[in-house]
């Protein structure tokens, strides 16, 4: 069955059916991932979003009950160039179209992803719709006209706290999104942690006997995650406190600084990041389409601790008093490098100082 991805300014993608059919719109990216494709569908970052995997073959090892990032998946639909319906891995238990279909996201196979990328790129994220139905192209674009975007962090933040035990300090996470491979990498270190849910209000937060602070990944604009930046400016200087993504961003708009939306984003695994006191070259895992205003740090106290390699854009800061630290990039990986997985053990010493 024949589909089409339809973008806000007309240009018109055409492809096959892959898992459910219907219509789904949302803002339209790509990411460079060579794999991770199960880690992208399932990264609460991508909510609300339709994305394009531009490495061209994509479900060639399945799927399987351990790379996922969340309990459910969360993009709006899913492009490919061509999909693997045989996939050869000792753990998968399903192939890219079952997935889908279990799932229920419309996806397309046979897209020219390379063109679609270039027009991203040129053009900048715009908002898409793939339909399966055969709909007027000019009805399509008049439907994204239309459409009202719903809070992205209301759905996918945790419902209610939890806690995962751990004899090591007690942090609490402000779920504005996180990924299960965050979670992880604290659990490896022995962490208390206190999952708690993005809307939590500050003076519950405070009256937690915690020893850190942590700030998740999400999806959005940060201007949103209003309850985010409200704990920082109120905890500021009280706990350590150590954001990454989305978290980054709303520790930037708690102390001062702006936050922009970039012209189409990081996405993937492969972007360098140098850290500008060792001068040592990392390379990261990101998932965001806002950065932190670079000119906008002046007078905050935040300096910048990390850069992008290839456009300096903000990757990371620390305050110059207070013990907060951040980064732009995913450093637990999943999909992608754990070259910066340290970052986890340096909270740790942050806290114990």
């Amino acid at each position: 069955m024949k589909g089409r991805l339809v973008l806000e300014d007309g240009t018109v993608f055409e492809g096959e059916v892959l898992g459910s059919q219907g219509k789904v719109s949302g803002e339209v990216v790509f990411t460079t991932n060579m794999t991770g494709y199960q880690e992208v569908l399932t990264d609460p970052s991508f909510c609300g979003q339709i994305v394009a995997m531009t490495y061209p073959l994509v479900g060639n090892y399945g799927f399987n009950h351990s790379n996922s990032q969340s309990a459910a998946t969360w993009v709006r639909g899913f492009v490919v160039r061509e999909a693997c319906e045989l996939p050869s891995h000792y753990q998968s238990s399903k192939c890219i179209s079952e997935y889908l279909c279990e799932n229920q996201v419309v996806g397309l196979t046979g897209v020219d992803t390379r063109s679609l990328a270039k027009h991203i790129r040129d053009c900048g994220s715009m908002r898409g719709v793939i339909c399966t139905n055969g709909e007027d192209t000019s009805e399509l674009v008049r439907f994204l006209s239309n459409e009202d975007s719903a809070s992205l962090l209301e759905q996918v933040t945790t419902p209610r706290p939890y806690r995962i035990m751990g004899d090591g300090p007690r942090v609490v996470v402000l779920d504005l999104g996180i990924k299960t491979g965050i979670l992880r990498q604290m659990m490896a270190l022995d962490f208390d942690i206190s999952v708690m849910p993005a809307d939590t209000p500050v003076d519950v937060l405070a009256d937690m006997k915690m020893d850190g602070l942590f700030l998740s990944n999400g999806p959005g604009n940060p201007e949103e995650a209003e309850d985010a930046i409200e704990a920082v400016t109120k905890l500021a200087g009280i706990v350590p406190v150590f954001g990454i993504c989305l978290g980054h961003q709303a520790i930037a708009l708690a102390l001062g600084a702006r936050t922009y939306k970039m012209k189409y984003g990081h996405r993937g695994g492969n972007q360098p990041v140098k850290h500008l006191e060792s001068g040592r070259t990392y390379i990261t895992s990101q998932n965001h389409g806002y950065a932190v205003d670079r000119e906008s740090l002046c007078g905050t106290g935040l300096v910048v601790t990390h850069e992008n390699q290839n456009d300096r854009t903000v990757e990371g800061m620390r305050h110059e008093q207070m013990p907060i630290v951040s980064v732009q990039y995913h450093p637990e990986g999943f999909p992608g490098p754990e070259d910066s997985t340290y970052l986890f053990a340096e909270f740790m010493k942050m806290m114990e100082r």
